[in-house]
């Protein structure tokens, strides 16, 4: 990372006090210039993350390591010779806690780490909505405008993408995940804090996200820069691979309902006009599937035009979260 550049770490219990003001000045200015930022003092319990990492850790080593070294095997990348760009190096599996919990559906999940895991999501659930609120304060939006947005007809759609990113020998021939932007709302994520690895452009620069202690990072998804026409924005970020140690990843994911009409805010909108598209959520994310470690802006533009968006097939499943 540059000297000059300082990644944004805010308190979030400066909210509670006289530092509320800075404090909110600092989320909004890490929106619009960073699309990332990092919480400390979140109110997430450190027992319950120390839990869920333990489990998360346990669970991986058990049961999922031994499949991917077969996948590696697989796929012929238990001999990286080359560089590698259309593969991850990243054992995952999704928790879908709305509309509907898969949680009970996970194999070889104990019922301790299923437990743990609900009341994890739940009260990161319960920070993304707060969040969603101080965003809205923040650029002029009335409270719960964007939970409304979000809630489409029927419920948003949160789900958790627990990630593992083994050592890898070679990681100069591959990404433990590609660039990209989420194509989702907020996105809210519980990293590794001994093994680094995410990154995020900024300005043309690859600025590493510090691994801190008992941390939450934020970042702001496609819909977001929608939303806000622009004045907040997505950013593009990846994770690289490491020679030592096995960085845990667990991102979740508050996104909008399937159903949910997505358009720039009409107060953000002058005469009608806006370089942004409307659409319906679902729709975005099938143009989304194939088009994922692509820029975001064709991604824009095609939604821009329906006929455009309809003949675009895609070439990959994605999750909606």
């Amino acid at each position: 990372m540059e000297k000059n550049i300082k990644f944004p770490i805010i308190d979030l219990s400066k909210l509670n006090g006289e530092e509320r003001d800075q404090t909110m000045t600092l989320i909004d200015d890490a929106c619009r210039k960073w699309g990332f930022f990092e919480l400390v003092n979140h109110g997430l319990p450190y027992d319950l993350m120390d839990n869920v990492e333990r489990m998360t850790k346990e669970h991986y080593k058990k049961h999922m390591e031994q499949k991917f070294k077969e996948m590696l095997r697989s796929k012929g990348l238990d001999t990286l010779e080359t560089e590698v760009e259309d593969v991850d190096w990243e054992s995952t599996f999704y928790l879908r806690h709305l509309p509907q919990s898969n949680l009970y559906d996970i194999p070889d999940m104990s019922d301790e780490y299923r437990t743990t895991m609900k009341d994890f999501g739940k009260r990161v659930e319960d920070l993304a909505e707060d969040l969603l609120d101080l965003l809205c304060e923040n650029i002029g939006l009335e409270k719960g405008y964007l939970k409304k947005v979000f809630q489409g007809t029927k419920s948003p759609t949160f789900g958790t993408k627990v990630s593992n990113y083994p050592p890898c020998p070679k990681p100069e021939m591959i990404k433990g995940l590609r660039a990209h932007t989420d194509a989702g709302g907020l996105i809210l994520l519980f990293q590794d804090d001994k093994v680094s690895g995410l990154q995020l452009l900024k300005d043309g620069v690859w600025v590493d996200v510090p691994p801190l202690k008992h941390s939450i990072v934020i970042n702001l998804g496609d819909q977001l820069e929608v939303i806000t026409n622009g004045k907040y924005k997505s950013v593009m970020h990846r994770v690289m691979t490491q020679k030592e140690g096995n960085r845990m990843s667990i991102a979740s994911f508050y996104n909008p309902g399937s159903d949910a009409e997505i358009s720039p805010a009409q107060s953000f909108v002058d005469k009608k006009d806006s370089k942004y598209p409307s659409f319906v959520f679902a729709d975005y994310m099938k143009l989304y599937a194939g088009l994922k470690f692509q820029p975001k802006e064709p991604r824009f533009e095609a939604m821009k035009n329906a006929e455009a968006a309809a003949v675009l097939t895609p070439v990959a499943a994605v999750e909606t979260f």
